[in-house]
């Protein structure tokens, strides 16, 4: 195997934590603010990637996920947990929680199954509101306040959202090559000729489902602590179910880098459109969205392809060098 395809996911991986380290010891609140929050959708977009983009399966369950990892980790936390043990255990309780829902949902496919998984949202939304012996219900979760002061708080949320990023990459690298993802790949092609050559179909998706969940209830449990404050209306918000999956849409579903590169896309848009025009970012992005479906399909990691077709035959470059 080529040395290159081997390390190469992981010096990117290794660049991207001193990057993160950068920022934070160099970087001014508005650029670790910035950071912190790249590093929440790539891991909720990285974490979709494992059962959306290498399994097929159109998930809207991250919002659910997502804001049941942020009211175990806030619970934790009023309770005393420190941060790292609340983080660890709303990832645990995500996985478990998704493992059990998958036995129940993934038997559907198509936009059956993404209805079924918006649903798991909607219901948690309400399960939240009406718990407030719990959650706070409508009135949220105030968290108590890290150690240390503002800047020394943001670092430490910047290290603590980059690990669960990094995480994500990592478990999708690891998937990719791995049994699994082979599997998972196969499903995303032709579930019954999977189902046919032997593959434990149901298995693959459930662990698939659990994985995606670990990393969306991490990153809920990190930004929960990170706010200080959260209610039903804030983690349960749909557009977190909607974001992985344009993210996702905008760089590729290549193993880890397409939806980081559509993660950082994404908010560079957020950055400079939607500040600048809030009544009319949702126009602008729908419109960018469904010109990309259009014309470059693959996302911006298929713009090199695009290219190089044309170049080819403009006659600037050889199939050979392209490929």
């Amino acid at each position: 195997m080529n040395k290159s395809k081997v390390l190469g996911p992981w010096a990117l991986i290794v660049a991207l934590v001193l990057v993160a380290v950068g920022i934070a010891v160099d970087g001014g609140p508005y650029w670790i603010r910035l950071a912190t929050t790249f590093a929440m959708y790539g891991a909720l977009a990285l974490s979709w990637n494992i059962i959306g983009g290498m399994a097929g399966y159109p998930s809207f369950a991250s919002a659910a996920f997502f804001g049941l990892g942020a009211y175990t980790g806030g619970i934790l936390i009023t309770h005393g947990w420190p941060l790292a043990a609340a983080v660890l255990g709303a990832a645990v309780l995500t996985g478990a929680v998704a493992a059990l829902l998958g036995l129940l949902v993934l038997h559907l496919r198509g936009h059956y199954f993404a209805i079924a998984s918006l649903m798991i949202t909607e219901a948690f939304r309400e399960i939240a509101n009406n718990a407030g012996d719990l959650t706070g219900g409508g009135m949220g979760l105030t968290l108590p306040m890290a150690a240390g002061d503002a800047l020394s708080q943001a670092r430490l949320f910047l290290f603590a959202m980059a690990l669960c990023c990094v995480g994500a990459a990592v478990a999708c690298v690891l998937i990719s090559r791995a049994r699994l993802g082979v599997a998972l790949r196969c499903i995303a092609q032709n579930e019954a000729a999977a189902l046919t050559i032997g593959i434990d179909v149901r298995r693959a998706k459930n662990l698939a489902f659990a994985y995606s969940s670990c990393f969306a209830g991490a990153a809920g449990a990190v930004y929960a602590a990170w706010v200080g404050y959260i209610d039903p209306n804030d983690v349960f918000d749909i557009m977190l179910a909607v974001k992985p999956l344009v993210m996702v849409l905008l760089g590729g579903a290549a193993v880890w880098v397409g939806p980081l590169v559509g993660a950082l896309v994404f908010i560079a848009f957020e950055e400079l459109v939607w500040r600048n025009m809030l009544h009319f970012h949702s126009g602008l992005l729908g419109l960018f969205i469904a010109l990309l479906v259009i014309y470059f399909p693959g996302g911006l990691a298929g713009l090199s392809g695009w290219f190089g077709a044309r170049w080819r035959r403009l006659g600037l470059t050889s199939s050979r060098s392209v490929a």
